[in-house]
């Protein structure tokens, strides 16, 4: 099985992203596992055809220590077995902590006992925060392979070297790699070749380019991934190229983050900053 966790600065199109790749691999019969890991519970959204998934924490408010896997774990589109951490409630307690109790839940359960044959596990975790409960799957192993999305707008690129600190830091004690970053696209000028450069500089690859396209929103207000809501439209065809690129992956790499002034002088060459 392998184990992916998704991260990327909150807003640049982590769950989407995640969820539409995931399609991919379903359609290509894999069989895969999400867990969202973030507060707002929509890491499995356009897999389940909407908000329906009762996170763990939830479960263990209402329910106590009494929990089946069955309480937590939803079957999605194509199969994929959906489970949504959650988080404390809005001003209280730590949301990286919502992840630590939903992992060690379901390992405790046996969601990944071998009667599932699960090809893939994917982490959808919040935002560019890479200490405390959100660095988990990297920290302690329950990631093997990151992907980074990123854009070419300046502090996505920033949160991407970040993270690749904490990947760094964490490499050796949890054997976690960089499997590449992957490119949702803003539209930015010279966009895919200043990512293409960023992740030359890390050590790595930008794994696809992601086009900017309506027709994500478009799906996603019809609460499904783009390969559900219309197969046949290229953008369906880019995210079954990332789940392709993705599952022929061979390229795991310790990155080496740049230096602040090193991504600035980046941003400067392809006309970011002037």
């Amino acid at each position: 099985m392998r184990k992916i966790a998704i991260y990327g600065k909150g807003g640049i199109g982590k769950s989407t992203t995640t969820q539409n790749t995931i399609a991919g691999l379903v359609e290509a019969g894999k069989k895969v596992k999400i867990v969202g890991c973030d507060p707002k519970a929509d890491s499995t959204r356009l897999l389940l055809g909407g908000l329906a998934q009762k996170t763990v924490l939830d479960t263990l408010r209402e329910e106590g220590e009494d929990v089946e896997l069955e309480d937590i774990v939803k079957a999605g589109y194509g199969g994929v077995r959906c489970v949504e951490s959650g988080g404390p409630e809005p001003g209280v307690g730590c949301a990286g902590r919502g992840i630590i109790t939903a992992i060690n839940l379901l390992e405790q359960l046996g969601a990944w006992d071998e009667k599932f044959e699960i090809d893939y596990t994917f982490y959808d975790v919040l935002g560019d925060v890479v200490c405390g409960g959100f660095a988990m799957p990297m920290r302690e192993g329950k990631a093997q392979e990151i992907y980074i999305v990123v854009s070419g707008e300046m502090m996505a690129m920033y949160a991407a070297n970040n993270i690749c600190k904490g990947i760094r830091k964490y490499a050796e004690a949890g054997g976690v790699r960089l499997g590449g970053l992957i490119c949702n696209s803003r539209n930015v000028d010279n966009e895919r070749e200043m990512i293409e450069e960023l992740a030359r500089q890390l050590g790595t690859r930008m794994i696809h380019f992601v086009p900017r396209d309506n027709m994500v929103q478009r799906a996603e207000i019809s609460r499904k991934t783009v390969i559900e809501f219309d197969s046949e439209h290229n953008q369906a065809h880019e995210y079954r190229a990332l789940a392709k690129a993705m599952d022929e992956n061979t390229l795991f790499v310790i990155p080496n983050p740049l230096e602040m002034e090193d991504l600035e002088d980046l941003l400067v060459n392809f006309g970011i900053l002037n």
